[in-house]
């Protein structure tokens, strides 16, 4: 990830180690700088970190929109796309996802996300 970029969180359950699920988008905001750290949460546990600029979104279901999801290859089987963690999306889907949740990403003061040259 780099500076600008967009970020969405997906949640599987309402709380973290819950059993009630959830499987809502329920965040989203853009990388702040290009700075990362690293924090020790428990022993053993060192994750790295990243800041980001969040919006204020209202958290939105993901079952309704599998089918309008380009990333998500497998319609039926569509949880297994989350379950290795960080996935990389089209700029469409992001943006699909962003309308969901209640954002226009074009009344953003940046303009919503940029293309990033390969």
């Amino acid at each position: 990830m780099h500076r600008g970029d967009g970020i969405i969180f997906y949640s599987p359950r309402v709380e973290f180690e819950g059993k009630e699920p959830l499987h809502a988008f329920t965040a989203i905001g853009f990388i702040a700088d290009d700075d990362i750290s690293q924090v020790d949460e428990s022993p053993g546990f060192m994750p790295f970190r990243r800041r980001a600029h969040f919006l204020p979104a209202r958290e939105a279901k993901i079952e309704p929109l599998v089918p309008d999801l380009g990333f998500i290859r497998n319609k039926r089987s569509w949880g297994y796309t989350f379950r290795f963690g960080q996935v990389e999306i089209p700029k469409e889907d992001f943006e699909f996802i962003a309308g969901k949740m209640g954002l226009n990403l074009a009344e953003l003061p940046q303009g919503g996300i940029q293309e990033r040259p390969e």
